[in-house]
């Protein structure tokens, strides 16, 4: 049975140009020049130049009435012809950054990590069929150059992938041989395996042949540092211990990240901030990054092909659909200003709302200043939306007298002290890591002690949260910081 009825619904749907702002806005100053190259290749009516004729040919009002009845009637030239708006837009504003240095954004040049190992691979004395074997192994590394596969499966795609016939021992005997290649430790299994590699290659002494034995028959011991189980089996003096742990920890347990380091050392890496904070005469003030960005202006020819086909005596289809076509571009044109123009005015509020918030920090630079801050507190103050306020802090970069942070090091959780003082957890972790660092590595604190110290010190907090707390400061439990 059909059943029709009438229902009025209220939808809310983002016009082509909301998304198109909300896209720009989570776009870093890294991003953008890219991006406005790429709007210029697929819209010729916008441009770039340092200087541009305002002169624009007056309309005459009369040659608008004679087209009544087209379609596009709604539509004035004028519009088009408004240089203050957009014949002349300029990414240039009071608190913008002074445009006149540009930067270009340094890169490195050189073979990849696994480039590296096909060529090392060419210097071996194999076979036809072995290079093949040993090029889908390698082809098998990752980037920390593990292999990720067990030999079992690999033998397996081998058959099915390449119609090669092998076996497992064929592959172990050819992985030793990949092995063998640089950086040391790459083809290993796991950590174990890993770390035997390198210190197998290090020059025999007596701390060299103790740290091998340790990994190799007591690695679960030393992993949970039982120290003691260690010294026992070996028969051993703690000093000799100690000095084998020395040789254990200077390995590298991501070999291929090692290389990518080697490649990369002596090439400056660059962060470029999207806001600056400037220190002048003992004033902060806050300022956009713009130094790499364009001048943009909608181009004068397509407005002048538009007049010329809107006034034209040709009425012909052609006419009208060339009209439509340029009237379009010169619209998305100006979209794509209003949305970088838009844009920058969002990041600008957010920041400088951020920086009102968080004046303690940025007049200091001490991190215990750093007041307790969420998205909505921004949001309510730049009466936007929490999730704009998101995308602005997505990604992006705020360089100040002491040092570049993202902006989302500004925002932590809050919590109350003793005295009812509201604190961030950013500051409870800093203290927290301070005292870490300050005990005594052969009696670690326990997350028990570490909640006792903070209690002490006025944070009171629960046991689960210290180790929280320490689990995103990527520090281990208290038995896996114990040193010899």
């Amino acid at each position: 049975m059909l059943d029709q009825k009438l229902q009025q619904k209220l939808q809310q749907k983002l016009s082509s140009q909301q998304i198109q702002v909300i896209k720009m806005l989570e776009i870093p100053a890294i991003e953008l020049e890219q991006r406005i190259k790429e709007e210029m290749e697929e819209n010729p009516a916008l441009e770039i130049e340092e200087q541009f004729d305002d002169n624009l040919p007056e309309q005459n009002e009369q040659d608008d009435n004679e087209n009544t009845g087209n379609e596009d009637d709604e539509f004035s030239i004028d519009d088009y012809f408004n240089e203050d708006e957009y014949s002349n837009y300029k990414f240039k504003d009071n608190n913008a950054a002074d445009p006149s240095e540009h930067k270009e954004i340094p890169f490195s040049v050189g073979s990849s990590f696994h480039e590296s190992l096909y060529e090392q691979l060419s210097l071996l004395n194999l076979s036809e069929h072995e290079m093949v074997v040993a090029d889908f192994i390698i082809g098998n590394i990752d980037d920390k150059g593990y292999l990720c596969r067990d030999l079992e499966h690999i033998c397996d795609d081998i058959m099915f992938a390449l119609n090669v016939e092998t076996s497992e021992q064929e592959l172990q005997h050819i992985l030793t041989l990949v092995q063998t290649l640089d950086p040391a430790g790459v083809g290993a299994r796991n950590f174990q395996e890993c770390l035997l590699l390198q210190i197998t290659r290090k020059p025999k002494t007596a701390a060299t042949l103790t740290a091998a034995e340790i990994l190799r028959h007591h690695y679960t011991a030393f992993t949970q540092k039982h120290y003691e189980k260690i010294l026992q089996a070996l028969e051993i003096e703690r000093e000799d211990l100690k000095c084998a742990i020395d040789e254990i920890v200077k390995l590298n347990l991501n070999p291929g990240n090692a290389y990518s380091d080697a490649l990369q050392k002596g090439t400056a890496q660059y962060i470029t901030p999207d806001f600056i904070i400037e220190n002048t005469n003992g004033r902060l003030s806050v300022q956009l990054h713009s130094r790499n960005e364009p001048e943009l202006h909608v181009s004068k020819a397509y407005i002048d092909m538009y007049a010329h086909y809107k006034q034209g005596e040709d009425s012909s289809k052609a006419n009208k659909e060339a009209a439509q076509f340029i009237r379009q571009k010169i619209d998305s044109a100006k979209w794509f200003i209003d949305a970088i123009k838009q844009r920058k005015n969002t990041l600008l509020s957010t920041m400088q709302a951020i920086f009102e918030y968080q004046k303690a920090f940025f007049e200091t630079g001490d991190k215990t200043h750093i007041k307790p801050m969420i998205l909505k507190d921004i949001a309510e103050i730049v009466e936007l939306d929490v999730s704009t306020i998101s995308r602005v802090a997505n990604s992006k970069y705020v360089q100040t007298p002491y040092g570049t942070f993202l902006l989302k090091f500004f925002f932590s959780e809050g919590m109350k002290t003793d005295a009812g003082e509201e604190v961030s957890s950013r500051e409870i972790k800093t203290i927290l890591s301070e005292s870490i660092q300050s005990e005594n590595k052969q009696k670690p604190y326990t997350d028990e002690q570490l909640t006792e110290i903070l209690t002490q010190k006025g944070y009171v907090i629960a046991r689960r949260t210290v180790a929280k707390y320490r689990e995103q400061l990527d520090i281990p439990i208290g038995r896996l910081r114990k040193e010899v």
